[in-house]
């Protein structure tokens, strides 16, 4: 993990949720840490790691990952043991 991801990190975990994070920082952070990435139909992706799946849908055409997509990245990534 980078420097970049550790500060995307540290920004899903910030309180009050930013809304107006890039969807694809978010992506790669996921990917990073070792997240499989399975494309789905559509908009969908699915990233699995250590038998813990969570899919999402990427916001189009806007790139904003609005609130309730960073706070399920954070669930997730607290289900995984990651946190900044």
């Amino acid at each position: 993990m980078n420097s970049k991801h550790r500060k995307t990190l540290k920004a899903i975990f910030t309180d009050p949720v930013n809304g107006n994070m890039e969807w694809r920082e978010i992506e790669s952070l996921l990917a990073a840490i070792g997240c499989r990435v399975l494309e789905g139909s559509g908009s969908t992706v699915t990233f699995e790691k250590d038998g813990l799946r969570i899919t999402f849908h990427r916001p189009h055409p806007d790139k904003a990952s609005l609130r309730y997509r960073v706070k399920d990245a954070r669930n997730f990534l607290t289900e995984l043991g990651v946190k900044p």
